[in-house]
């Protein structure tokens, strides 16, 4: 999704799970396996302090990045914090058909995986809608949908910012 945008838009794209990767050698499993969820978090925070310096850039997160207020401010203060939001069921679906879920992402550890995302989903919806500019759902959209919407929620915003 973030590189459709960013390939739209014309500017560089950056995905914090992807450069966390690259940088420790090892996938986001291992990280966890090998310094749990705190010592991720931490090394999460450290990537995100470091992109969020460049201006003009499309960069994708993993959803807990809002766990860290911290986070959250250095993203407000560098740009726009779009949440693509979908059901359990919709989550679940993408991350079985994403290729790289399961070398990048921690498994989800449930039997019932939909039970795990909702947890998850409800335990950070607040987060989410405080501290995003605006969201789009994505259920049943495609991706250059998706990102002809957010290209125009965009447009609105920034000229209601021109206005004042």
């Amino acid at each position: 999704m973030g590189r459709s945008l960013s390939e739209k838009l014309g500017r560089p794209f950056i995905d914090t799970d992807s450069l966390l990767v690259i940088e420790q050698q090892m996938s986001i499993n291992e990280i966890v396996g090998a310094y749990g969820w705190e010592g991720f978090r931490q090394m999460e925070h450290t990537v995100l302090k470091k992109v969020c310096t460049a201006d003009e850039q499309v960069v994708a997160t993993g959803g807990g990045v809002v766990l860290n207020e911290d986070n959250v401010m250095r993203m407000q203060k560098s740009g726009r914090i779009i949440w693509l939001k979908a059901t359990s069921e919709t989550i679940k679906t993408r991350m079985l058909q994403d290729k790289d879920t399961q070398a990048f992402r921690p498994a989800l550890t449930l039997d019932d995986s939909i039970s795990e995302i909702e947890e998850t989903l409800s335990a950070r919806e607040h987060l989410y809608k405080s501290a995003t500019d605006l969201f789009v759902d994505t259920d049943d959209r495609d991706i250059r949908v998706i990102t002809d919407i957010i290209i125009e929620k965009l447009r609105v915003i920034e000229s209601e910012t021109l206005r004042f």
